[in-house]
């Protein structure tokens, strides 16, 4: 995927406008010069759309780097093939890329890892085939070393058969849709912080569901937990790897539980919480932004008419006029100053546009007035 294709999905912004917004921000100009001064290069957007596809650009640069940084990784270890290669320069989701990587990251001392150091990896996959036989009788011949029992084997096995579901994509695809769709936002107070947090009463004891929680409310929780319901995550992880009726789909089912539980759900919880946190804080600007421009839009001195003048030299003063609601009446340009000394028109034009929209001095310039009488 090219970065103007990429940054069109993103915004809806057409893609000429795109490459031409790219080749000046890579020249060094900024948001605000682009959008007041480019517009014919543009099509006219503004700062908001202009920043949206700096941003996305950013994204896009962050991900081609990322994707490169894999690659290199996984074929360090000798394990990169062609199809894998394909999947992760093809994939533009941060969340799948990593979910792609997963499999092949450098692991600190985990469970598995040490089963495996242990020599049991042949036995997981003895297991997780469930093709019959007592893993009992399986366990038996990797007793030695370190591991000194046939129940301490198969224990191990199940920690290798824990890492393989929480690094199948396809499941974590399934149950991050789950989490997304059915996940429960809990609050508790925790214990001995009752009046420190009284203002947050009404979160002591708060659960809803995350979909519907609005963003003022998830950003006023502090310690909060977010997952659906434990067992249908189960069932579900079950469906896909428990695959017959014997001792060793026990041991499968088993460590589906236990990849559930203290492999996935915090991983997803935490990228789920992160998601909805993010887009809260989105939410909370644009709501923000929204009172800040009507506060800024407000006529800036009550119900009545404004005569404003902008100085300028060269391109000469900007003059406005607006009603008692804001309402833009007027918007011309004056000359009064060098190269073209335009002062008496300027005056004149000036005259006229007070008498035209019936504008009156502000109470503060009648006291100038005033002022200035006594002093002459």
């Amino acid at each position: 995927m090219q970065k103007k294709d990429f940054i069109h999905s993103h915004t809806s912004i057409s893609t000429n406008w795109i490459q031409n917004t790219l080749k000046l921000l890579d020249e060094g100009a900024t948001v605000p010069f682009i959008a007041r001064y480019r517009k014919e290069m543009t099509n006219g957007l503004d700062e908001v759309e202009i920043a949206a596809v700096r941003d996305s650009s950013k994204k896009f640069d962050e991900l081609i780097s990322r994707q490169s940084t894999i690659l290199n990784a996984i074929e360090e270890h000798g394990k990169l093939t062609e199809e894998l290669r394909e999947k992760i320069t093809q994939c533009f989701d941060p969340i799948v890329l990593e979910d792609l990587y997963l499999p092949y990251k450098q692991k600190r001392q985990t469970k598995g890892e040490k089963a495996r150091k242990h020599g049991l990896e042949p036995l997981a996959k003895m297991i997780m085939s469930q093709r019959g036989g007592d893993p009992q009788v399986m366990a038996e011949k990797f007793v030695k070393g370190e591991v000194e029992s046939e129940e301490m084997a198969i224990s191990g096995a199940k920690d290798i058969i824990a890492e393989w579901i929480n690094e199948n994509t396809q499941i974590r695809s399934r149950l991050r849709q789950l989490f997304q769709r059915k996940s429960v936002v809990i609050s508790k107070l925790v214990k001995g912080k009752d009046e420190e947090a009284a203002k947050y009463k009404d979160y002591f004891d708060f659960s809803e569901p995350l979909f519907r929680c609005a963003s003022h409310r998830l950003l006023a929780l502090i310690r909060i937990k977010c997952q659906p319901n434990s067992e249908e995550g189960i069932e579900l992880i079950e469906k896909y790897f428990v695959k017959s009726n014997d001792l060793c789909s026990e041991i499968v089912a088993e460590s589906c539980k236990e990849s559930y539980k203290r492999l996935i759900y915090p991983s997803l919880e935490n990228e789920v919480l992160n998601e909805a946190k993010e887009k809260a804080d989105k939410e909370a600007i644009k709501v923000f932004s929204t009172n800040l421009r009507q506060l800024l839009l407000a006529p800036p001195l009550g119900s009545k008419r404004i005569l404003a003048i902008d100085p300028g030299f060269r391109t000469g003063c900007k003059v406005v006029c607006l009603d008692e609601s804001g309402k833009l009446l007027m918007n011309q340009t004056i000359y009064p100053h060098a190269p073209q000394n335009e002062s008496s028109a300027a005056r004149s034009k000036l005259a006229q546009w007070v008498q035209a929209y019936k504008l009156k001095p502000l109470p503060l310039e009648m006291e100038l007035q005033e002022e200035r009488r006594k002093l002459w």
